[in-house]
């Protein structure tokens, strides 16, 4: 009778957990942080390089 009792335990489906307000605030974070990154590599590009020689004078 044990093993019919465990085996029912084991069909019955575990409690689902509430999400968390702030795991989901820290994943959508994450996620904006990468997509703003992603951004600026594909907008400046891997070869873009700025030079520091290059500086103003007044005459």
């Amino acid at each position: 009778m044990n093993a019919i009792r465990d085996a029912r335990a084991m069909l019955n489906e575990p409690p689902i957990e509430q999400p968390k307000p702030l795991r989901l605030l820290a994943a959508a974070a994450f996620a904006a942080t990468a997509a703003v990154l992603l951004a600026g590599t594909m907008v400046v590009g891997p070869r873009v390089s700025f030079d520091q020689g290059s500086t103003v004078s007044n005459p």
